[in-house]
């Protein structure tokens, strides 16, 4: 990694992968982040004796040049790359990520009826953007890479880039579209949680999700003291709670 261009460089957040039980969680980090924003939640799961394997997608961990550089296509074949070879090792597999994680959890599972579960922490899939807005982004991303972020540096836990390369942003965007078309695809028990404070994703992304879904396991929650990153917030510990309940209960129904 290229530790000049990252928040909180010292912090582990390359892929992972490890090993314990025959239950396996697939766990991705969002857009501009490593995997120490799925760390946390991570270790608590392989705690428990889950199998958690979580990737670096690409253009992340490195320059926001490269991010710049990626499509979703990029980041869906690299999830898919992670979700293979962790169930060849494990007899069920979750699906989970924050923010655009969420969203490649729901691709995931769209395309794997065999996936047990899906765990969406702030999934991205409609961001808190207007109509002018997106028209703007799509104006200066060719003439301007990256924009600041007012926010990149209030959270000890989280590693990634301070700034939104514009031209990965508008990827997100196609990313969240592509997948909320696929939404009827999805049957398998699902867990949303939102942070009541989150001004990233638009309020309305979990009600998109349960609507959109085929699933009759469905639950939605709201962590009214939570920001965008759910995972390293303060109310982590409940988060735990829920997802442990919620894996038991699908697992469960499945077997």
């Amino acid at each position: 990694m290229t530790s000049s261009t990252l928040v909180n460089a010292h912090l582990e957040g390359d892929a992972f992968f490890w090993e314990a039980g025959p239950v396996g969680v697939f766990l991705s980090h969002g857009f501009t982040a490593t995997s120490a924003e799925v760390r946390l939640l991570a270790r608590r799961l392989h705690d428990k004796g889950y199998t958690v394997a979580g990737p670096l997608l690409p253009g992340h961990g490195t320059t926001p040049e490269d991010l710049n550089r990626t499509t979703w296509q990029d980041w869906a074949r690299e999830g898919e790359a992670v979700y293979r070879r962790l169930a060849a090792r494990c007899e069920k597999v979750f699906a989970g990520g924050e923010s655009m994680g969420g969203v490649l959890a729901l691709h995931l599972a769209a395309a794997h009826p065999e996936i047990v579960g899906v765990m969406a922490y702030a999934p991205a899939i409609r961001l808190a953007l207007t109509t002018v807005d997106v028209i703007r982004l799509h104006l200066f991303a060719p003439f301007m890479a990256s924009v600041p972020k007012s926010n990149a540096n209030r959270n000890d836990h989280w590693q990634g880039y301070p700034v939104n390369p514009l031209k990965g942003v508008i990827q997100l965007l196609r990313f969240g579209g592509d997948v909320r078309r696929r939404l009827p695809r999805i049957s398998q028990p699902i867990l949303v949680v939102q942070g009541r404070l989150d001004t990233t994703v638009a309020p309305e992304a979990g009600d998109i999700i349960m609507q959109g879904v085929g699933s009759t396991v469905k639950e939605h929650y709201w962590m009214e003291q939570s920001t965008h990153v759910v995972l390293l917030d303060c109310e982590l510990d409940r988060i735990t709670e829920l997802t442990l309940r919620f894996v038991d209960r699908a697992l469960a129904t499945d077997s």
